[in-house]
């Protein structure tokens, strides 16, 4: 399923699509993370942006 820039909100919201070049550089900038350190949390703890948030905020950036 590809992501609708026109479905926004919900699900939508609370997931980061790292395949999506916008995605991967507004959630990067917002998390103050490079590109590449987000995709390896997203490997690590999934795509779900709280989950990302705790972990990248527990420092775990490796």
């Amino acid at each position: 399923m590809s992501d609708s820039k026109q479905q926004t909100g919900g699900q939508d919201r609370d997931r980061i699509n790292v395949h999506q070049d916008y995605e991967l550089r507004d959630w990067s900038k917002k998390y103050g993370v490079t590109p590449d350190e987000l995709k390896k949390a997203v490997a690590k703890v999934g795509d779900r942006a709280r989950d990302v948030e705790a972990h990248l905020k527990r420092g775990e950036r490796s």
